[in-house]
């Protein structure tokens, strides 16, 4: 899914500078800041259904979908305002004319993709609860593939410009919604989902409440380096400066979906565990988990540093833009070794239900700490954009060690007795089964790892 990203960046990147820019800044951050509360919303699926699938309470993932898509689709309308206000947005926040004005005017064309995400996270998140990963690969292959074909064709091939950029995108994410939909629908998730139920429309204060502290805590990381590229707008020569750090953070969440990918296995299992009621199976998962992101990250944090000056080709040819990505790059290194950690650890946190605790967390870490650290080394030190990167750092230095300090510490049989009184709490029955460990039951779909 995010190749989609990269591919459609890496075409408008070729149509010029001010293009990448404005692209950059639509994509990354208009539609990445509300994609980082949506997504963070959608979470709250991840939990509640996570631990009805452990409990074996599995009529209730359908309904939980449901209640997600209502609590979405509300949001997704709330944020409307910055995508057709984006231009003035980003004039006051300081970026050059001519790139707030196409950003802006790229923002508007990217609306559908934006009513997209109301449907697609919870769709992924429910087949993911359910150890039903294949067909959200299968899907998201499929459609990168048809994505890359009419990006070549009306973006290189008929010079559509940007207009045939943001189309492309709004095509893509909605043929996502409508496949992993017939696949729910018509026979997929017989155990899971029974058809559209009243029962969504109750209860939805309460999951409300969990959404948005699942929004605060995720996106506040989401936006975290977002924040770094508008921040680069206000520098000398703001088109390199936002072009270069615009390559390094789609490379940087180019290569988070390998963590991601750990953050969602993480938060499914101990989220299936704790349902379950087996704590030691949940920090089992986790330490796996932990182990295996890390040492993955340690083999991209030496191909960055191998390739420092080579890999900005993907997107541009620009001398300037070259010379910028390669000065940045072993920024990018480290921020990739530590965010293959960090994004487990929270992962660990979505599966638990710790949501909103975590977000206290991030905001001091995130906030109070590493972007006025960041600024400050930038302005009084005069370190500019690295300074402001390694600021940054810090603060998710900080928060990983937090974090990594209260998982070690977690009374996990305490943790499975939690998600008991949270699924009665959000409407699910009592347990029609025999509690135990999925990784070690081999009588259902539950035991498929």
């Amino acid at each position: 899914m995010y190749c989609m990203n990269v591919i459609t960046l890496a075409f408008a990147g070729h149509l010029g500078d001010v293009e990448l820019a404005a692209m950059s800044i639509a994509n990354t951050v208009v539609v990445g800041f509300n994609f980082g509360l949506m997504l963070g919303m959608a979470s709250a699926l991840e939990t509640l259904s996570g631990q009805a699938f452990g409990a074996r309470r599995y009529y209730m993932l359908g309904v939980y979908l449901q209640r997600s898509w209502i609590v979405l689709f509300l949001c997704a309308v709330l944020l409307l305002p910055i995508y057709i206000f984006a231009t003035p947005i980003l004039e006051l926040a300081g970026l050059s004319a001519d790139i707030a004005k196409t950003a802006g005017t790229v923002s508007l064309w990217l609306i559908p993709q934006h009513f997209s995400l109301v449907f697609q996270m919870p769709l992924t998140r429910f087949l993911q609860c359910q150890l039903k990963n294949a067909v959200t690969a299968w899907v998201a292959g499929i459609s990168m593939v048809i994505h890359l074909f009419i990006c070549w064709l009306f973006i290189y091939k008929l010079d559509l410009g940007l207009f045939a950029a943001a189309m492309t995108m709004n095509f893509s994410w909605w043929l996502t919604v409508f496949a992993l939909f017939a696949y729910t629908a018509c026979g997929g998730c017989p155990l899971s989902w029974g058809g559209f139920s009243t029962q969504a429309f109750s209860g939805l204060w309460d999951f409300l409440k969990l959404s948005a502290a699942s929004g605060v805590m995720l996106c506040l990381e989401n936006w975290y380096y977002r924040i770094l590229i508008m921040l680069a707008g206000y520098m000398s020569n703001a088109e390199v400066a936002v072009d270069a750090l615009s390559i390094c953070m789609n490379l940087n969440g180019w290569q988070m979906m390998i963590p991601f990918a750990f953050f969602a296995a993480t938060g499914v299992r101990v989220a299936n565990e704790l349902g379950a009621g087996n704590g030691k199976a949940a920090r089992f998962s986790t330490v796996v988990s932990v182990v295996t992101s890390t040492a993955i990250g340690i083999v991209f944090f030496a191909l960055v540093l191998g390739f420092h000056d080579k890999f900005a080709l993907i997107f541009t040819s620009s001398k300037g833009v070259l010379k910028a990505v390669n000065e940045l790059s072993v920024l990018l290194a480290l921020t990739i070794l530590l965010n293959s950690v960090q994004p487990i650890l929270s992962g660990v946190a979505v599966g638990s239900g710790w949501q909103a605790y975590v977000a206290y967390i991030n905001v001091g870490c995130y906030y109070l700490i590493g972007l006025p650290g960041g600024v400050l080394m930038a302005i009084l030190f005069h370190f500019g954009i690295p300074g402001i990167w390694s600021g940054m750092i810090g603060g998710t230095l900080i928060q990983t060690l937090i974090l990594a300090a209260i998982t070690i510490r977690c009374d996990w049989d305490k943790e499975a007795e939690n998600a008991s009184i949270r699924l009665n709490k959000y409407g699910a029955g009592p347990n029609p089964s025999q509690n135990g460990s999925l990784l070690s039951d081999d009588k259902t779909d539950s035991g498929k790892v």
